[in-house]
C-alpha cells in the first residue's frame, strides 16, 4: 500500500480536506472553502494523506491564537488508522512548524485514542474545554434595555470593526488560557464572523459594549456554533451577555436552527454559569496539549 502526503492546493483538494475533517469531527462546524481561502497565510500548511490514491487523512499547521506556538491538527478517517498515516501527517506538520521558527506545538484531542497517540510524541495536557449544548425551540426575544441597544452587524456593519477595538481587545486577555490570544483586525473581520445577520452587538451611546452571536454551518444548517461572547468590564453585571445570547437564540429559532453549541475553557466559570442559566447542558470534553519542537520519536515508530 502506497502512502502519499501532499499539500492541499486546489478547491477540490480543500473539499477533500473538509470531507476528512467532517468525518472525524462531525459535531463541529467546518469552515467552507471560501472561509479557508480567507485564512491563507505563508506559515499555514494544509495537507492531504492518500493511501493508494484515496484521501484518508488531512493535516493543518498554523500559528496558534496566542502567536507563540504552532497549532498542529493531523486527522485520519477511523477506517484508515493504525497504518502510520497519523504519524506521517504529524511529523510533516511539525517539520513545517520548525522551518517557520516555532519551538512549541499545540494540539487538541476529544477522545482517549487521540490523547494516547499524542502522548507518544511528548504532548502533555495544558487546558480543557467543555462543550455546552442548547436545543432551540420557541425562543422569545429579550425585553429591550433602557441603557443599551442590541443591533445586528448586518444592520450596522461598521460596528464590527468598532467591536474589535472596544470589546475584543480589552476582553481577550480575560480568557483563562496559558498565553493571551493575539487576534489581528483582519482575523477578527474574517475568522470571527461568517454571517453578519447572526452576529449582534450591544451599543450604549457611541460605544460598543458587548458582542455575541452565531457561526452558521452550511453543512449542517440546523446547527450553529456560539461565537465569541464578551462584555466590557465596566458593563458586566447588567445582563448584557444574557440579553445578547437570548437575542441570538431568538434569531436561531426564526431561522430554522434547532441546536447551538459552544466550548468554554477551564476557569471560565462565569460563562459556564450563564450558559447553564440559559438552559445549556454539558456534552464533550476537549483536551488542549502542548509539546516542544522538534517532536520526540519519528515517523518510523508509527
Amino acid at each position: 500500500m502506497t502512502m502519499t502526503i501532499r499539500t492541499a492546493i486546489t478547491d477540490a483538494d480543500y473539499e477533500a480536506w473538509r470531507a476528512v475533517r467532517i468525518a472525524v469531527l462531525p459535531y463541529e462546524r467546518c469552515p467552507s472553502v471560501a472561509e479557508m481561502r480567507e485564512f491563507e497565510r505563508p506559515d499555514r500548511l494544509m495537507l492531504l494523506a492518500e493511501l493508494d490514491g484515496e484521501v484518508v487523512g488531512s493535516g493543518l499547521a498554523v500559528r496558534s491564537d496566542d502567536g507563540k506556538r504552532a497549532s498542529l491538527a493531523p486527522r485520519v478517517r477511523p477506517e484508515a488508522r493504525r497504518r502510520g498515516v497519523g504519524t506521517a501527517l504529524l511529523f510533516a506538520l511539525a517539520d513545517h512548524a520548525v522551518a517557520h521558527g516555532y519551538d512549541l506545538a499545540g494540539a487538541g484531542v476529544d477522545d482517549e485514542e487521540s490523547g494516547l497517540f499524542a502522548e507518544r510524541f511528548g504532548f502533555v495536557e495544558t487546558n480543557r474545554q467543555v462543550e455546552q449544548v442548547r436545543r432551540i425551540s420557541a425562543e422569545p426575544a429579550p425585553a429591550p434595555s433602557a441603557e443599551y441597544e442590541i443591533v445586528s452587524v448586518a444592520d450596522r456593519p461598521e460596528l464590527w470593526e468598532a467591536a474589535y477595538h472596544q470589546v475584543a481587545l480589552p476582553t481577550l486577555p480575560d480568557l483563562d488560557v496559558p498565553s493571551p490570544l493575539k487576534v489581528t483586525a483582519e482575523e477578527w473581520a474574517t475568522g470571527w464572523i461568517n454571517d453578519p445577520a447572526a452576529m449582534f452587538v450591544a451599543v450604549a451611546g457611541d460605544q460598543v459594549i458587548g458582542v455575541a452571536g452565531l457561526l452558521l454551518d452550511t453543512d449542517q444548517p440546523e446547527r450553529a456554533e456560539v461565537a465569541y461572547t464578551a462584555v466590557r468590564r465596566d458593563w458586566r453585571g447588567k445582563s448584557v451577555a444574557a440579553t445578547l445570547k437570548r437575542t441570538s437564540m431568538a434569531w436561531a429559532a426564526d431561522h430554522g436552527i434547532t441546536e447551538i453549541y459552544t466550548w468554554t475553557q477551564r476557569g471560565n466559570e462565569a460563562m459556564r454559569r450563564l450558559n447553564e442559566h440559559l438552559g445549556f447542558t454539558y456534552g464533550m470534553t476537549s483536551v488542549s496539549l502542548q509539546a516542544p519542537l522538534p517532536l520526540t520519536g519519528g515517523p518510523a515508530e508509527g
